[in-house]
């Protein structure tokens, strides 16, 4: 290979995200975040209520070589000059997958790069590293939203490089429309546990689901968050999934569900709840079904995270995942962590989502840390375990 990472204070590394329907291509050298660059086929979906697989890794074909080439125009580089490629390995859709894996196989290939597969969920996490001066697309910076209740000194620690890694006993809430968990990352690059996750729908799953049942279109997180700043969150008690004491147990006695989520129920109840109002003649209210369908994911998302994180000895707590542009539940959270002592990390919104930025960056960390590369023979895992940091 040409010049590597060695020769400089931190690596170089280009990062490629096709795990639903987002094309993302990130570029960034060490926690400096130089490109970011995303391409999304959400419109092409919204006809059908959600993503279609076939569709999502067509886009993705379609979208990548553009995409690719505003990156590198973005960060100012050539591709030759990076140090390594990582791409998202799992999981999410096996056929979009493929396309991001084969892409970023070929250009490993053809520049003389190492290759690093990596995990989608564990790449949410090490966006909250990125420290981007100045926005890549030339407008201003986004600033993290971030609460630092309970130990407002704390920084992440420089690492490998004069990389910044993550502060001791952290923890991570991932939010999005295929997953909700709730994570212990003792190190971005060797040790992810895996604390609770939902047994059903996704979070993200249940707002598109609902927003279908109210009429408000795809994607159903924005329309509801919108329609519920109209509405009352008291208006309707809708069911907290997994609540019960035979399913949560005690922090001496744990139940099997103790930190686990449902919401297959509460997407139920709202269904009979309009029911009951469109049998009856009554128009139904939307706003209302809303905030308290919302209020009913973010309570139940918020207590049982912040639960975790104190019975598992967590002191700082980084939220992600495309719910996290939710306001109610940034809201709701930035509260009961406070009152915990909790220290609380946001990205902004635009990292929060699915974008090939996060995926550099926890590449970068792989890179400076000296794990191994992946193979050229690395296969798409649509169901890769949090675990699995890196293939």
């Amino acid at each position: 290979m040409s010049e590597t990472f060695s020769a400089r204070s931190a690596p170089l590394v280009l990062g490629i995200e096709t795990s639903c329907d987002e094309t993302g291509i990130g570029i960034v050298r060490g926690t400096e975040l130089l490109a970011n660059t995303v391409a999304s086929s959400m419109e092409e979906h919204v006809r059908f209520g959600g993503v279609i697989p076939e569709i999502a890794a067509r886009a993705h074909l379609e979208a990548f070589l553009p995409t690719l080439r505003e990156a590198l125009e973005t960060a100012g580089i050539e591709l030759h000059e990076v140090d390594a490629i990582a791409v998202t390995s799992g999981p999410g859709l096996a056929g979009a997958l493929m396309v991001g894996l084969s892409a970023a196989k070929g250009l490993a290939l053809a520049a003389d790069k190492p290759l690093y597969g990596v995990n989608h969920l564990v790449a949410h996490v090490g966006v909250g590293l990125l420290d981007p001066h100045e926005n890549p697309s030339g407008g201003p910076v986004e600033e993290p939203s971030g609460h630092r209740a309970g130990n407002p000194g704390a920084e992440p620690e420089a690492g490998p490089r004069g990389m910044r890694r993550l502060p001791e006993n952290t923890g991570a809430l991932l939010v999005s429309g295929g997953h909700t968990e709730i994570l212990r990352v003792g190190s971005l690059t060797s040790d992810v546990e895996l604390l609770g996750s939902t047994i059903d729908d996704a979070a993200g799953e249940a707002f598109d689901k609902t927003a279908r049942l109210l009429g408000l279109g795809y994607p159903g997180g924005p329309a509801i968050d919108t329609a519920a700043v109209a509405g009352d969150p008291h208006a309707f008690r809708f069911p907290r999934g997994l609540t019960m004491p035979k399913f949560e147990g005690s922090a001496q006695n744990p139940g099997k569900h103790r930190h686990n989520w449902s919401f297959s129920g509460l997407k139920t109840a709202v269904a009979r709840a309009v029911e009951q109002f469109e049998a009856s003649g009554r128009p139904v209210p939307v706003a209302d079904i809303a905030a308290s369908f919302q209020e009913a994911v973010v309570d139940v998302i918020t207590a049982k995270a912040v639960r975790a994180s104190l019975e598992h000895g967590i002191t700082t707590l980084m939220l992600g995942g495309g719910v996290a542009a939710n306001q109610r539940l940034r809201e709701l959270l930035a509260q009961r962590c406070a009152a915990a002592g909790l220290e609380l990390r946001i990205p902004p919104v635009s990292l929060c989502t699915d974008n090939g930025a996060m995926v550099a960056a926890l590449g970068a960390q792989l890179v400076a840390a000296g794990v191994t590369p992946s193979s050229l023979q690395i296969p798409a895992d649509s169901s890769q375990p949090v675990q699995q940091i890196s293939v």
